[in-house]
């Protein structure tokens, strides 16, 4: 039975909601290895000169420890 940790990111996209979730797994697996599971738990979207700047996901990471 494993261990895991779970982490929050946020990711960003000019595109889109989903491609920011994206970008959130894609660049916690450059430094994080053995990621099981990701889940959104917010979207929110930055708003520069009253349009949109920028979609964001924030995402738990879980991984698990190895021994």
């Amino acid at each position: 039975m494993g261990v895991y940790k779970i982490i929050d990111i946020v990711g960003i996209s000019k595109k889109s909601f989903s491609d920011a979730a994206k970008n959130a797994v894609d660049e916690a697996a450059k430094t994080v290895k053995n990621i099981k599971r990701a889940e959104v738990m917010k979207f929110d979207i930055k708003v520069e000169n009253d349009t949109v700047g920028y979609y964001r996901a924030e995402v738990n990471i879980a991984f698990e420890i190895n021994r």
